[in-house]
């Protein structure tokens, strides 16, 4: 009984953390002025047409797949309402090409150079790599590998949601943010695939 409340509790936090880091974009959306990661960027950046582009390509379609994206782990939803779980599945993957594609270009122009820089763009070519992945496999009938795959371009996405937690503890903890931003781009993806490799091999799925 325990473990079920736990597993419940756990759930709804990762469905709330994944919805509100999801609507972050709107605040960039709605206001006139340039807060957050934009404050950090160098003139000549900020005002590229292509690299404007990019950032809201990736800000807005990532947050699309992080709302769109939890879903397709609701077995309820993969077994009352299949249809909607493959439109879902659909449109994330959609999301996901546009967001990890303007993310890699992105990750060129990282603040701190070269380590977050390595860092941003390898997510970037994980996340599209075990979504494109996931696709493939679920289209040749290989649903053990497609669920697997998924695990993992998941744990991918939701380094937006655990970047923005680790962020101002290691801004706090270093007191100062590009040595905290530095260890972020690596801090806020890597330990999420490590939890979806566990993840995986708990549920015996063999990706072989």
């Amino acid at each position: 009984m325990a473990k079920k409340v736990r597993n419940k509790v756990a759930w709804i936090v990762f469905v709330l953390l994944a919805i509100g880091i999801g609507l972050y974009p709107l605040f960039y959306l709605v206001t006139s002025g340039e807060f957050g990661l934009l404050l950090g960027k160098d003139e000549a950046v900020r005002t590229s047409e292509v690299w404007r582009f990019a950032f809201y390509g990736h800000i807005i379609f990532g947050g699309l797949a992080l709302l769109s994206g939890w879903s397709q782990f609701s077995k309820k939803l993969r077994t009352k309402k299949l249809n909607l779980h493959r439109n879902l599945g659909k449109f994330y993957v959609i999301s996901v090409l546009v967001s990890g594609l303007c993310g890699i270009y992105l990750g060129i122009y990282a603040t701190g150079g070269i380590i977050p820089s390595v860092g941003f763009i390898s997510l970037g070519i994980v996340w599209l790599f075990t979504t494109i992945w996931a696709y493939l496999a679920v289209r040749k009938k290989d649903l053990t590998l497609h669920q697997g795959m998924m695990i993992y371009s998941y744990a991918a996405c939701f380094a937006a949601v655990t970047l923005r937690i680790w962020l101002p503890f290691l801004t706090i903890i270093f007191g100062e943010f590009l040595l905290a931003y530095k260890i972020v781009a690596w801090l806020c993806w890597v330990p999420n695939m490590i939890f979806a490799h566990l993840w995986v091999r708990r549920k015996g799925l063999t990706l072989a």
